[in-house]
């Protein structure tokens, strides 16, 4: 008979919130308990659309776990960094820059950042389909939290997401959840991440910035709010601070639903700078649900949208070329931190192109 305990898990204590009087962006708080109802659903596509053509990033509340239910997840996110030995972490470490997949650990050093200075974030990352591939040890008697966890963002949160954005669009509601089949072939994955301190002079190359201005590469991402505030979005107004919310999670849109929507939801240009002072020293976890269209979508504009052949499309290559996503997942994630990148046009941004389509990295 399997045991009725639950395990245990090293609590992790996280880093107090700022004081510092910091510029923060004003994002949206998209209550997702709306969406039990069709009036609730239409509420919500219209302040959704008005976020992703503002902003780009929105919050989630209200999705389904608890404040203890999130705080045991961020005791267990730390496990594959603190709990696991270093010569187990190279027997599950992956190799993405030859792969274009996420899986296992990305070990701290792997990535070129800027003048030399490479990455300092640690990353354990989980195939949705958690009981796939083998686990390091210390993991394993978590494996069924990760599994409902991964569930849980996968079909009661991002499958909701799809619909609302489905409706902003006036198309079916089920059309993107379709091309989220969590059965589907595709990498649909969950990261734990751990940031840690880096030294003065590295800072100082760098000009504190811990990982350059960049887009996502899939569809929908899904940041889980931590208090250690790092992360910044690109906004007309310049750079702007992201606030934490207690048990709430961030949402932003890919690379992905930039080339469906055909530019009228475009990926935000976010990066990860050293934090504020009075939170300088600690680490920082993350604990984030990175989703992906099935791989053999096909990434041109989805012009059955009303809404779409109302306003016009921007295509970033012609439809005849466009990539699937298994093709722009894999270019994207093999070159990321590894090709060397060009000087663009404009001041202050880095280019390369993969697949055709040139990809922009803001330094």
């Amino acid at each position: 008979m399997p045991s009725l305990t639950v395990p245990q898990a090293p609590r992790y204590v996280p880093a107090p919130p700022t004081k510092e009087n910091l510029q923060y962006a004003d994002l949206a708080i998209i209550d997702l308990s709306k969406t039990a109802t069709a009036e609730g659903r239409a509420e919500l596509a219209v302040q959704l659309r008005e976020a992703l053509t503002t902003h780009g990033f929105c919050y989630i509340i209200n999705h389904g776990y608890t404040q203890t239910q999130n705080e045991r997840m961020f005791d267990i996110a730390d496990i594959p960094m603190s709990g696991v030995p270093e010569d187990e972490k190279r027997a599950y470490t992956g190799d993405s820059k030859n792969t274009g997949i996420f899986q296992g650990y990305k070990p701290r050093q792997y990535w070129h950042i800027d003048a030399g200075v490479r990455d300092q974030q640690e990353h354990y990352n989980c195939n949705r389909h958690v009981y796939s591939l083998m686990h390091p040890q210390a993991l394993r008697p978590f494996l069924s939290d990760i599994d409902v966890f991964v569930r849980h963002n996968h079909h009661n949160i991002l499958h909701k997401i799809c619909r609302l954005m489905a409706l902003s669009l006036e198309l079916p509601e089920d059309t993107f959840v379709k091309l989220h089949d969590f059965d589907a072939p595709g990498v649909s994955y969950l990261r734990f991440m751990k940031y840690f301190p880096r030294s003065e002079e590295d800072e100082v190359q760098t000009k504190n910035v811990w990982m350059k201005g960049h887009t996502d590469i899939g569809s929908i991402t899904l940041l889980w709010s931590q208090p250690v505030t790092a992360l910044q979005i690109q906004t007309k107004e310049g750079w702007r601070w992201v606030k934490h919310i207690e048990n709430a999670l961030l949402m932003n849109i890919g690379d992905s639903m930039e080339f469906l929507t055909g530019g009228f939801y475009k990926g935000t240009i976010h990066r990860v700078v050293q934090p504020p002072i009075d939170q300088r020293g600690y680490t920082r976890l993350s604990i984030i649900y990175f989703s992906f269209l099935n791989d053999d979508v096909k990434l041109v504009p989805l012009m059955d949208s009303p809404v779409l052949q109302r306003v016009g499309v921007e295509r970033r290559c012609e439809d005849d070329v466009a990539p699937t996503m298994n093709d722009w997942r894999v270019a994207r994630i093999s070159a990321y931190g590894a090709s060397d990148l060009q000087k663009g046009k404009e001041a202050g941004i880095e280019e390369e192109v993969l697949n055709g389509i040139v990809v922009k990295h803001y330094n």
